[in-house]
């Protein structure tokens, strides 16, 4: 292993251990859980992903825009050959999820129009101005340079993929050579995703003025659980933003997949949004509330050249798109907020 990954952690380390932060206590663990995870638990493909960071060509004046919904790398002095380059290394790192993200001439058309969601669900978040979040299952952190481009002071997210790591760093060793586009200024980037999983996560922190969880609970076989483990990451009055899939239905419905659901396995409980509101108000979140709903499209999540598997259409009833293969309603998704 060339690359120290070790390295990655130093800065989180070290602002977790600041005097006054509330993140000590998983100071305490966090060094150990690394071990375990990168000396332990080795990948088969963990070595190819860091060859192919390793080998990223260094590029000069860079500077970073993390406002647009393509967040975005750029640079003046970058030639073909060197742009050529980091189009092949990104290659390697496929396939992409989530974004988009622009580095320098090379787009990167993600799976997921991560920036919809973004658009949705971002007039209704309290100011991210000087706080410090918690993504949970942030996949490879497009969400979570948007919070950074929104003013938050530190951003940590949690997702146990090795390759969205890998995806996550590719940005951030550009980013950190960089400068801010709209300051000018070289930018301090608070900003860490650890390969953990949310039970990872000392329990109970109260260290977080924001967390998101985008996308999990329907992945938990216990989602009330879940709730908990999240409220348990917020100060007093933190703020929680929960996306997830649901059904339309009444109060106390929910849809339990026989087996899969749009092909997935790892899908357990769809609630109703009354339903969904009520599991928030048991575990002891204040003021719930559900802001948005929409039916995922076709084309906010689909095939590209950036992630050349199957996709939504192909999990989808072929004659009836408003269900699942499986003959479950399509995904639908509401975000709720609430607050600790």
């Amino acid at each position: 292993m060339n690359v120290d990954v070790f390295s990655w952690f130093d800065d989180v380390q070290a602002a977790m251990e600041a005097e006054g932060s509330l993140l000590k206590p998983w100071a305490k663990i966090l060094p150990q859980q690394l071990h375990n995870l990168f000396n332990e638990k080795v990948h088969g493909d963990q070595q190819r992903w860091l060859d192919a960071l390793e080998n990223l060509p260094a590029i000069d004046n860079i500077t970073t825009d993390l406002t647009q919904d393509r967040i975005e790398l750029s640079s003046d002095s970058i030639s073909e050959e060197t742009d050529a380059n980091v189009k092949a290394g990104l290659m390697q790192l496929s396939p992409w999820r989530k974004g988009p993200f622009q580095f320098f001439d090379t787009h990167i058309d993600t799976e997921w129009r991560s920036d919809w969601k973004w658009q949705r669900i971002s007039p209704h978040l309290a100011s991210l101005e000087g706080r410090t979040i918690l993504d949970v299952g942030c996949g490879s952190g497009y969400h979570m340079w948007r919070m950074l481009g929104a003013g938050a002071h530190r951003v940590v997210g949690v997702d146990p993929s090795r390759l969205f790591l890998a995806q996550f760093q590719a940005f951030k060793q550009y980013a950190q050579s960089g400068q801010n586009k709209q300051s000018g200024q070289e930018q301090n980037l608070n900003i860490d995703l650890l390969p953990l999983r949310m039970e990872d996560v000392p329990r109970p922190l109260k260290a977080f003025d924001t967390t998101f969880s985008m996308g999990v609970l329907y992945h938990r076989k216990s989602p009330l659980d879940h709730m908990a483990e999240l409220k348990d990451t917020l100060k007093p009055g933190g703020q929680l933003v929960l996306e997830t899939l649901v059904i339309e239905g009444e109060l106390g419905e929910v849809l339990m997949p026989e087996d899969r659901y749009a092909q997935m396995r790892n899908v357990w409980f769809l609630p109703s949004c009354d339903t969904l509101l009520l599991w928030a108000r048991r575990v002891g979140f204040k003021n719930p509330r559900i802001v948005e709903k929409n039916i995922t499209s076709l084309d906010e999540q689909r095939s590209t050249d950036w992630m050349q598997y199957q996709s939504l259409t192909d999990f989808l009833d072929p004659e009836d798109k408003s269900k699942t293969a499986e003959g479950y309603p399509a995904p639908y998704r509401a975000t709720l907020i609430a607050e600790a």
